[in-house]
């Protein structure tokens, strides 16, 4: 059984909370974790470079001069990779990199990559982030009375919009709702925060 504490915004204990055993707790499945991030960066791939084949490269079409007699070597087109100027030969052409995984194994890698954040005591759990404000100077201080440094992924609810616009100058804070959870974004922040609506969310989408 795994306790977390529930901080208000200036980072003062309001409750403990139990996590869910079967999300946070289970065996740490790396390769599924490596799946879906290279799935999520694969699906950001263009895919749209290419090469043009001797077939495509402008050119005469004929023999540049005859078989024999002229004591060069022979070429039957200028189009040729042997060529300046002559098509590539195996060169890239566009391809599509996406793939797909499971379901299951989209929850298993959300699953571990939780609970490898909660085991390197990277996750914090607020209240709510409600603010009047929306002056990045005040948000500012909101990390800091929550000891919150580096990268940081916030998972907040709707009712978190102004505390959103007011992260959008901060370079190192990124803000999602609860259903655009991801592994990529998760792996790649140094701190994870979550409000206790969005934390009730992610758990039942999990189980």
């Amino acid at each position: 059984m795994t306790k977390v504490s529930i901080k208000n915004l200036k980072g003062e204990k309001v409750k403990d909370i139990t996590l869910a055993k079967e999300i946070w707790n289970i065996e740490i499945n790396e390769e599924s974790i490596k799946k879906a991030i290279r799935l999520q960066l694969n699906s950001l791939r263009q895919g749209t470079a290419k090469t043009k084949t001797r077939d495509e490269v402008s050119g005469g079409g004929r023999k540049p001069w005859r078989q024999k007699g002229t004591g060069r070597a022979r070429h039957g087109s200028i189009r040729s990779p042997l060529w300046r100027g002559g098509g590539i030969a195996h060169g890239v052409v566009p391809r599509d990199y996406t793939f797909k995984i499971n379901r299951k194994e989209r929850v298993l890698a959300l699953k571990s990559a939780l609970a490898n954040k909660l085991l390197n005591k990277q996750i914090q759990v607020v209240e709510n982030f409600k603010v009047k404000s929306l002056k990045t100077k005040e948000v500012n201080e909101i990390l800091k009375d929550l000891s919150l440094e580096g990268k940081i992924l916030i998972i907040a609810g709707e009712d978190a919009e102004n505390f959103y616009l007011a992260t959008r100058n901060l370079g190192n804070v990124i803000v999602i709702y609860p259903d655009e959870i991801n592994v990529l974004d998760l792996i790649n922040s140094d701190v994870v925060v979550i409000d206790e609506e969005s934390l009730s969310k992610i758990e039942e989408a999990l189980k």
